[in-house]
């Protein structure tokens, strides 16, 4: 006859066993996102970057938003004035402005600046697609992206190769929307989120 005693240890001990167990299989909770590495500390964000998981395509949102046609009244005053005095648009940079596709390319340099300017593409482009860049760029070239005002953003700064300069790129998808700015020297600081609450405000 055993033991009351033992009986009751050995059903504690199996118990205890039974939740070790079912912890160790419990998979960790991840939030959505697009794959990165840890964040760098770059003058290209204006929110604190937080590693985000990888973002399966989902449905695409039922609310489009639309992609303005004026380079300018994307942008702040604080912006404008940062970018005081950079010609918009130049003639010597080829096509720019609204395109017929609906997309907009906004080009900031003086053509006699041998590096100094950006660049920002606006297009429309669905989820599935643009996931897939984001977390390539996430994956392959060392991209920090997190999820700042509704969307993703990945971005990325490095030395010019030429001049002593800071080069980057930064992307912000939403919605059907991609913004992608590239930059030499030249990024006014909440540039991005500037456009970002003009097109989704």
């Amino acid at each position: 006859m055993s033991h009351p005693v033992s009986r009751l240890a050995a059903a504690a001990a199996g118990a205890l066993l039974a939740v070790a167990v079912l912890s160790a299989c419990a998979p960790d909770p991840a939030p959505e996102g697009v794959a990165s590495t840890s964040p760098e500390p770059t003058s290209t964000s204006s929110a604190s970057p937080e590693p985000i998981a990888t973002i399966t395509p989902g449905a695409t949102p039922t609310a489009q938003a639309e992609i303005p046609d004026d380079c300018r009244a994307l942008l702040t005053a604080d912006v404008l004035a940062e970018l005081e005095g950079t010609p918009l648009n130049d003639a010597a940079f080829g096509e720019s402005g609204p395109q017929p596709d609906g997309s907009l390319i906004c080009v900031w340099r003086d053509p006699r600046a041998d590096t100094t300017g950006l660049v920002t593409t606006i297009t429309y482009v669905s989820r599935g697609p643009a996931l897939d860049l984001l977390n390539e760029l996430a994956d392959d070239e060392g991209f920090s992206c997190y999820t700042p005002e509704g969307g993703t953003r990945c971005e990325k700064t490095w030395e010019n190769e030429e001049y002593p300069v800071t080069d980057g790129r930064t992307l912000f998808w939403r919605d059907g929307i991609l913004i992608d700015t590239r930059f030499s020297n030249l990024f006014p600081s909440d540039y991005t989120s500037s456009i970002v609450a003009s097109i989704f405000a």
